[in-house]
Order: C-alpha cells, then structure tokens, then sequence
C-alpha cells in the first residue's frame, strides 16, 4: 500500500476541546445543552468527564464559579449562543467581581454572517459583549488553535486577581478535523498557570513596624484569604500576633468562629475604634463601609491606617491612603508577615483585648438568651438556632445562604469552624447563586450541604432542586418562608384585587415541589420538626427541602442594607 492510500487518523474541535480541558486537570463541566453544543457534552461525558445539567445558564454558571473558589481551578459552564450566552454572563461577571476562577464556554454564531449581520441563527457579537464584563475573552476560529485558547483562558482566570473568563466558540469549530497527532501536538499543559507573587522585603518590614506601633490592631479576613488556601499560616499569624479579627462572612471558619480571639460579636466596637486594620483579602468596597464614615469611627477614621495584602497594586488607596501595601499572593505576604516577626512577637495592649472580648462575650450572652426563646410561629433565631447546632455537631457540612434577612441573621447566628464550609451572595449581594453553589459544593467535595434560602431568593433558582434530585446530591435546601419579599404583610394601599408587590402566596408548600421531583419534602412549623428534618437529611444524604414557616412579620425591610433602599420624599397633597 502506497502513502497516497494510506488512511491518517483524525481528531476533531469537539475531541480538541475535551481533551485541552482534560491535559489540565478539569473534569467536570457545568451546562445547558443545545445548539450548537449538545453534541460536545455527550462526547465529553463519553469521554469520562462529569457533565451536570441545569435547567438554566446561569445557575450552571454560577456552579463553575462556586467550582473555581472552592477548588483555585476554573470551573467550566458550558452554554448555548445567544440568549444561553446572556443568561450565562451574569454568573460570569459575578464571578470576576468576586474574583472567582471561572470560563464561560458558549457557542456561537458563524462570523462571516455575524460582521455582516445578515440574520444568523441566534446571531450575536457574544465576545464583544463579553468583554468589559470579564477578565478577559478570547474567540478560537480554528481547531489547531483550540489548546492556545484554553490554556490562555486558563491562565487568565487564576492568575493574578482571579475572575471568570469567556471563550467564544463557533459552530463550525467543532466539526473541523485535523491530523489526531497534531492535535494531540497542539495543545498545551499550563505550567504555573498561577504563580507566586513574593512581596517586597521593605514592604513587609513596614508593615510590621507599623503593627508593632498599634495600640489597637484588628485583622480584617475577607474571602480571598479562603480562596487562597494558605489556611495555616493565616492561623499562625493570627494566633502569634495575638491581634482580634473579624472575618467577613465566606472568610468564616478559616479559623473557628469559637476562636478566642475573634470579635465577630464586637464587630461595630472594633471597626469604630481600631487605630491599624490589616486586610487580608479583603477590599474596603460598600460591605466595609469603604473605610470611612460612621461604621469607622467618623472622625476617627481619619486617623486610622491600614496594611493591605493584594495580589493588585491597583487596589490599593482606592478608598482610603493604604499607608503600608503589601503586593503579593496572600500565602506569601502572610508568610513573610510570619517570619519576620520573630520569637519575641509583643501582643497588643490588654486594655485594647480586654475591651473588645468584654464586648464581644456580653453580646454573645444576649444573643444565647434570644436564641433560647421558642417563639410561636417560628422566627429567624429560633430557625437559624437549629442549623447552628447542627453545622457545629457536622462541621464538614458546607453552608450555602442566600436572602436579605435570612442572609443577615445566618451570617451572624451559625458558626464555622472550618475553612471554604460558607459560600454566600458575595461583592455585589446578587440573588440566586443558592442552587448553583449547592450543586457545586456538592459535586465538588461530596460533603452535605446545607441551602439556608430566603423565600424570594430560593424564586430565583428553585427550579434547580430537580438538577439536585436527579444527581441524586447530598444537599438539603431550608426556604424561611415568611410569605413574601422581606416580609408578608404589606398590602396594596388602593384597596384593589392585586397583592402588595413584596407579597407571595401565603402559605406555600416548597416542600412539595422537592417532592414531585423524587426527593424529600419536609413542613416545619416548630424548632422540633425543622430539627427532625435537618438530622434526617444529614443522615440519610437525600435530596431534602425544608419548608420552615416564619412569622411572617419578622424581618425588616432590605435587611441590613436598608439605607441602600431610597425612601420617597414625595408626599400627598
């Protein structure tokens, strides 16, 4: 047989994009098929690799985000074109505001027809739309090229200040071929793809001088210092500094919320009175007040400096005069914190810890006597009081909360007491991440999860219980139903047939819906029956709903946040 009849062995995008993801460690990928992207996840679930279907886009992208904080690798969400691709992005760009590690993979229409626009099926300019609103975005128009564009999109998403990435892949992509051993050639296993950024030796002696000068030093863990898994040295540091310090919410557990030296429970005393902060992947963005006003002080704040650790230089001074920035991966900046503070290390002064644990044990004594109360419906303490007891007797359970009051009150009720074990609405406090991030928390550690949802937030995602049911996940979702949006008791001031624009159904069943997919439904009306559930979930690691029923007039209007909520000045004449 001659070399001109000899047959040559192919390979093709679909097996090209598979196989990139696969070279460098990825393995699960979370989705909506449909064209033109269906074929691609049979043949990657063909291929061995996990492929979790949603019901919608962005929850499937909202999984790969929760995928890449809980993991440092870019969780994949892989979506149709067009209106996929846009359901897609807002999971996307909550991903780079949270500096999350994710791609957005989505399909798309035929160039040639789209700079035309003559009409194409679904046709849409998806990576010039994706571009301001991502990290970074790369389209590949040709299969040699499909290594290089997910390496790059790799190294962008973890590199530096992670956040979520697009690849724009057309149709006709896919069903290119090309020599199998050249393809294999073409793609590229990324190395390093997120290097070590070693702080300044002179930055880091700053820092310390100016903590060894403080009369009242706080340390400020935000969510980054959880991402960035360097969980011993944090503890190290902390603990040998001796410092107070106050974890935002999905920094709770990096060290026990039970730990001595937190002051969660004095968090408005030691903001307004702390002379030096030191922020460890933290931003002084609106949740902290931007660093300034009355949550720091007043006038005090003016007075106040901070240390900031960023991988960003470009962070620091946004709010406030950083006066010693510390540049580099949290691993590094901590470690060198570490070492160079010696055996001698002084801890603060005994007024300052005296003040604030004194405050913090008196807030939490009041607290234990709130959350002992049994009121008749249920209330917010009393509810959350059930799953604090039971997160503390399963610390593994992995929490995921979502809501406005629901959000507020588990943020401050249910301890931690390990790292990653909490993810929540984050920066931009955006609804709907809850069956997202359960579905991924689940698949990626295969620990319980517990879903402690707000009626309104659990709307957002709800539909998402049948993707827990048919994966058959260990995660137990409990809606604090109150029968509407902060509250149900507003109605309609003209008297007329519709309801008050904040007002569900009253008294919904949402545990039947969990039931009509398969799994368990559980109507809790007592702390008793919301107990018997929860336990039984966790035992038996079924797919549970919870229905608690709150007092429907418990709450308050935006939560914690209700100055963000305009109030009309207009009145009546």
């Amino acid at each position: 047989m001659t070399n001109d009849t000899q047959s040559t062995e192919t390979t093709d995008g679909f097996h090209l994009v598979i196989d990139a993801l696969k070279l460098n460690g990825i393995n699960t990928i979370y989705c909506v098929p449909g064209i033109p992207i269906t074929d691609l996840t049979r043949k990657a679930q063909a291929e061995g690799m996990r492929v979790i279907s949603f019901r919608h886009e962005q929850h499937a992208g909202n999984a790969a985000a929760g995928a890449g904080f809980l993991t440092q690798k870019p969780g994949i969400a892989l979506t149709v074109s067009a209106p996929g691709f846009l359901n897609g992005l807002t999971a996307l760009t909550n991903a780079t505001t949270n500096c999350f590690p994710m791609i957005l993979i989505s399909g798309s229409s035929e160039r040639e027809i789209v700079d035309l626009q003559q009409g194409d099926y679904e046709e849409m300019d998806q990576l010039a739309i994706a571009k301001p609103l991502c990290k970074a975005a790369f389209r590949v128009l040709h299969a040699q090229d499909i290594g290089v564009g997910i390496a790059r999109a790799i190294r962008a998403a973890v590199s530096g200040r992670p956040g979520g990435v697009y690849l724009d892949l057309p149709a006709k992509l896919f069903s290119q071929t090309m020599d199998a051993t050249a393809g294999k050639n073409s793609l590229i296993k990324v190395v390093d793809a997120a290097p070590r950024q070693l702080p300044a030796p002179d930055s880091v002696q700053r820092a310390l001088d100016l903590l060894k000068g403080a009369k009242r030093p706080l340390i400020l863990l935000g969510k980054g210092a959880a991402y960035a898994q360097a969980d011993a040295d944090i503890r190290a540091f902390v603990e040998k500094s001796g410092i107070p310090y106050l974890p935002m919410s999905m920094a709770k557990g990096l060290l026990p919320d039970t730990h001595e030296q937190s002051a969660s429970a004095a968090r408005s005393y030691v903001l307004a009175e702390a002379d030096v902060v030191v922020l460890i992947g933290a931003r002084l963005n609106w949740l902290l007040s931007h660093g300034k006003g009355k949550t720091w002080g007043g006038e005090n704040a003016a007075k106040r400096q901070f240390v900031q650790i960023d991988i960003a230089p470009t962070e620091i001074d946004s709010n406030v005069a950083i006066a010693a920035p510390l540049i580099g991966d949290i691993g590094s900046c901590v470690g060198a914190l570490l070492a160079g503070m010696g055996a001698n290390w002084a801890k603060p002064p005994a007024e300052w810890l005296s003040a604030t644990y004194e405050r913090r044990d008196k807030n939490l004594v009041k607290m234990a006597a709130t959350l002992a109360l049994d009121p008749s419906p249920m209330n917010y303490q009393s509810a959350l009081n059930v799953i604090r007891n039971a997160v503390k007797a399963n610390p593994d359970a992995i929490v995921v909360n979502e809501g406005a009051n629901t959000l507020d009150f588990a943020r401050s009720i249910v301890d931690m007491y390990k790292p990653r074990k909490r993810l929540d609405v984050g920066t931009w406090g955006i609804m709907g991440i809850g069956m997202g991030f359960s579905v991924a928390a689940a698949v990626e550690t295969g620990n319980q999860v517990i879903a402690i949802e707000g009626d309104s937030a659990f709307g957002f995602s709800g539909m998402e219980i049948e993707t827990i049911c048919r994966y058959n996940l260990p995660v137990c979702v409990i809606v604090f139903n109150n029968n509407g949006i902060y509250r149900g008791i507003d109605v309609n001031p003209t008297g007329g047939p519709d309801v008050a624009p904040t007002v569900f159904v009253k008294n919904a069943r949402y545990d039947m819906m969990m039931q009509a997919f398969g799994g368990v439904g559980v109507n809790a009306a007592t702390p008793a029956e919301l107990q018997a559930g929860l336990e039984e979930a966790i035992r038996s690691g079924k797919p549970t709903l919870i229905n608690a029923v709150i007092d429907e007039t418990a709450g308050t209007e935006s939560g914690r946040i209700t100055s963000l909520n305009p109030q009309s000045a207009a009145k009546k004449k």
